[in-house]
């Protein structure tokens, strides 16, 4: 004989337990919804999620219903930055434990991986992915801003020993920074400069510096940006609202800010024959930009997206004692998620990482 929940399933995912997610619904409808709380299946693994960091696309999403080109069409939890303990595993599931603390790799390839030998192994730059708290996809791939989610055994990260979840739930924006500063090979010793410091711009200075540059010089427009760029290694800041010049003649420059505006100055920076990384996200449209010393300076301009596996780098760096506490500028629980996006948009707040809590006890 049938039990109940067999022969009714919508009785029997409403006698599931429940939890609460920040979903996104369109421009400048977020809520807190009430979802049944996701059951692992074969290989996969549940999480009690402790602490989310509030990126740019979350804030494109609840602002304006898009991030680039990946619009809502439906309901999306917001998400991408996050950490947590593992709640329960799947069938299928081994190495890791109940309770252990744990982030996630937030992408997953859509097809069969393979790439063109020139790439080889650069699965960032792979066609298909899906990335948790994006709409690229229909339907979307929910985030992880909520009490519970479901991940892939093969995406979980076990966070080392030492490293809480509020600073593993930053492994993955470390991972982007850790990727920029990879492009180039070897900065030991070498002059950087990183312009545009928002908390990716002060990441780059924190994997710049762990990656053994001699002199890094931030730059930007907000003095509370600038301060936390200092706080995370920076030797000199420029503050450009007061007047003050980017410097001359740097070895290698990561271009953060994604300012169309920026480029010709930051290009100018740059020493003849040098790097540029632009890490910032530039826009999809066309836009003016004074681009002519990339020529006549003889400029290696090099593109930087997400990342590949450096966020097993950025666990092992966390690891070794890289605090990252001075980008932390804002906390906020879950219930208050639309002032969290609210503070972290803007840019008189003097915020630099936002973080969710996301479970009371965090």
């Amino acid at each position: 004989m049938k039990t109940v929940t067999e022969r009714d399933p919508l009785r029997a995912v409403a006698a599931l337990p429940r939890m609460q997610a920040v979903v996104v619904h369109g421009p400048g409808d977020l809520r807190i919804d009430t979802r049944p709380r996701p059951v692992p299946g074969r290989g996969e693994v549940l999480l009690a999620l402790e602490w989310g960091g509030i990126c740019g696309s979350d804030i494109a999403y609840w602002k304006n219903g898009a991030s680039g080109t990946a619009a809502l069409a439906h309901p999306l939890v917001l998400g991408h930055e996050f950490a947590g303990r593992v709640a329960a595993l799947g069938d299928g599931v081994s190495g890791l434990r109940e309770g252990q603390p744990v982030t996630a790799h937030p992408a997953q390839l859509v097809g069969d991986g393979a790439l063109p030998e020139r790439i080889a192994g650069r699965t960032n730059l792979y066609p298909r992915v899906r990335y948790f708290g994006s709409a690229a996809f229909d339907p979307h791939t929910d985030g992880g801003f909520s009490e519970y989610r479901t991940v892939p055994a093969s995406q979980i990260r076990p966070l080392p020993d030492g490293v809480d979840t509020q600073q593993g739930a930053l492994a993955e924006p470390l991972a982007v920074a850790l990727h920029a500063v990879g492009r180039v090979p070897d900065l030991h010793g070498r002059t950087v400069l990183v312009n545009g410091c928002g908390p990716i711009g002060s990441l780059v200075v924190a994997a710049a510096r762990h990656r053994g540059a001699g002199t890094v010089i931030a730059a930007d427009l907000a003095a509370s940006s600038l301060q936390v760029a200092r706080s995370m290694g920076a030797d000199e800041t420029r503050n450009l609202s007061h007047g003050e010049a980017l410097p001359e003649d740097v070895d290698v420059v990561f271009e953060a800010s994604g300012a169309p505006a920026a480029l010709g100055p930051v290009l100018r920076a740059t020493a003849r024959g040098g790097t540029l990384v632009q890490v910032g996200n530039l826009p999809g449209t066309a836009v003016p930009a004074a681009l002519g010393d990339l020529v006549t300076r003889e400029i290696t301009w090099i593109g930087s997206y997400r990342f590949v596996e450096e966020i097993d780098d950025a666990l092992r760096a966390l690891g070794d004692g890289l605090d990252l506490t001075p980008l932390i500028t804002h906390r906020f629980p879950l219930e208050r998620a639309e002032e969290a996006l609210s503070v972290a948009a803007d840019p008189t707040s003097g915020s630099s990482k936002v973080m969710l809590r996301l479970a009371a006890q965090a």
